[in-house]
């Protein structure tokens, strides 16, 4: 057997490389991946020695030669076999490409256009998909993910068996399409919401149980690779992920990254149901907590903090389906362990990706922009006679991001006690705004006295105003933009209750 290995990325090649030669195939090299292998003590044959025809035009002409993709495009007959005897030819029974980083090029600040056209893979896409098209003798493998695939393949037969050379050329056909495609977008400015042809290009990461009840189908897709795991991060304990859960910690997730300070967030069938910052985790866990431990039962937790053992001591014999934060310490994970049924993800880092969001509609698909919060809090303005006080400003501010959480029509009471600032009271998800206070109040109990509220749209009317009013809160932050703005302002006027207009609103459906 003979494989012929050019890759960019060479994540695990020298394993992969190695465990090929134990198997005695050849190995056949183009350019960097070649002096990889060379480095590392591999036999390898470059490709100029087997073509005898040197790389040109500074690398960007290597594999492009008959003897290479003839010994990939040859069928298993007598008559191609004596095509490749006619020009000196030998069978390529393995590729392993993968492309020059054109998605990461030009996903960088200040790539100019010459560095992404320098990026355009031309040979590596050539030889793909002479692979995948005769992948009835060739295999080809476009991800390092599948590197153990095709391993236990070979361990097994002694070559790669057809159900998995399907397998890898369907992979490998849509990964040059995806490449296409992220070129095309790049060159006509398709990342636009403007753009008149838009292509999706996901890879599965896995097929869910079900989705979100169990005679739905569901899978679960990642933008950028299927080694990759929930969110983009990792597994660290607990059985699969259901699609619901899915939901919800994306939830949580964006909720939690968005604050400053310590921060957990509890959500529940995609519904924050307890939001609080301090500068101790722990007491930012009971503060969240606290706003509704009934929902809290079953609900994802999600921390833009390492979570310590304290915090997990916290959370005392609470159920809870899943926690994902950018760190675990060994004492909390050791802890954890002893819960089976909690799931544990850990994430790389602090980012939302994508910066834009997808929703499925009858014949379409709707994309927006995600929402990251008010573009300038410069654009606040104090509506009433009576502005707020710097604590209640304070508080009013972390009201706002909480809000933008919850779905509409999304009102939230947050109070903040010995420097833990939490939402006491959440009410969302009802036809109308004045339901919602309602909500939120009944929630907070005797806490929505003195507590400031958020509105994450404007009030048509000044009846949520007086509800809220009648409960206890003190303050309010809202968009404004309503035909009554000035009866609202009246209402709170008259109940001497500071109220900010943001000029930004943060519906969320």
């Amino acid at each position: 057997m003979k494989a012929l290995l050019s890759v960019s990325d060479k994540t695990n090649l020298i394993e992969f490389a190695s465990g090929l030669k134990e198997y005695n195939i050849e190995l056949v090299a183009s350019g960097g991946t070649a002096r990889a292998l060379k480095a590392s003590g591999l036999p390898v044959t470059t490709v100029e020695e087997l073509t005898h025809s040197p790389e040109i035009l500074d690398g960007r002409v290597k594999t492009l030669h008959p003897l290479i993709h003839a010994g990939i495009l040859a069928r298993d007959n007598d008559s191609d076999r004596a095509d490749l005897t006619k020009i000196g030819a030998q069978m390529i029974d393995l590729v392993v490409v993968n492309l020059y980083p054109f998605q990461k090029t030009v996903a960088q600040r200040y790539v100019t256009l010459a560095d992404a056209i320098e990026n355009i893979d031309i040979g590596g896409v050539a030889l793909i998909r002479a692979a995948a098209k005769n992948y009835q003798r060739v295999a080809v493998v476009c991800d390092p993910c599948d590197y153990d695939l095709v391993m236990r393949d070979i361990a097994q037969h002694g070559f790669v068996s057809l159900q998995t050379r399907e397998v890898l050329a369907l992979k490998a056909f849509a990964h040059t399409a995806a490449y296409d495609a992220a070129i095309r977008d790049y060159l006509t400015g398709v990342q636009s919401a403007e753009a008149p042809v838009l292509t999706l290009t996901l890879q599965k990461v896995q097929e869910l149980r079900y989705g979100e009840n169990p005679h739905q189908r569901a899978s679960l897709y990642s933008y950028t690779n299927a080694c990759e795991g929930p969110l983009g991060g990792k597994m660290l304990q607990g059985k699969e992920l259901s699609y619901n859960n899915l939901l919800d910690l994306d939830a949580a997730w964006k909720a939690a990254v968005q604050f400053d300070q310590p921060t957990i967030v509890i959500v529940k069938h995609l519904s924050p149901c307890g939001i609080a910052s301090a500068a101790e985790l722990p007491l930012a866990f009971k503060a969240a907590f606290a706003c509704d431990t009934t929902s809290a039962f079953g609900g994802v937790i999600a921390s833009n903090w390492e979570i310590d053992l304290p915090t997990i001591e916290a959370m005392g014999d609470l159920f809870v389906e899943c926690i994902i934060a950018p760190g675990f310490t060994d004492t909390a994970l050791a802890r954890l362990a002893k819960r089976k049924n909690c799931r544990v993800v850990e994430m790389p880092d602090l980012k939302v990706e994508p910066d834009y969001e997808y929703r499925s509609i009858t014949r379409g698909v709707l994309r927006q922009s995600i929402d990251k919060g008010d573009p300038a809090m410069a654009s606040w303005r104090v509506a009433t006679q009576v502005a707020p006080s710097e604590p209640q400003l304070r508080e009013l501010q972390f009201a706002w991001k909480a809000a933008q959480h919850v779905k509409s029509n999304a009102i939230v009471f947050v109070k903040e006690v010995d420097g833990v600032i939490a939402t006491v009271g959440i009410g969302g998800g009802q036809p109308n705004r004045v339901d919602c206070v309602r909500i939120a109040a009944t929630r907070a109990g005797e806490n929505a006295k003195g507590a400031v509220m958020a509105s994450d749209a404007f009030f048509p009317f000044p009846d949520s105003m007086m509800e809220a009013v009648k409960y206890g809160i003190v303050a309010v932050v809202q968009p404004g933009g309503s035909v009554k703005d000035q009866d609202v302002i009246a209402a709170a006027d008259g109940a001497g209750v500071p109220m900010i207009f943001t000029g930004a609103r943060h519906f969320r459906h």
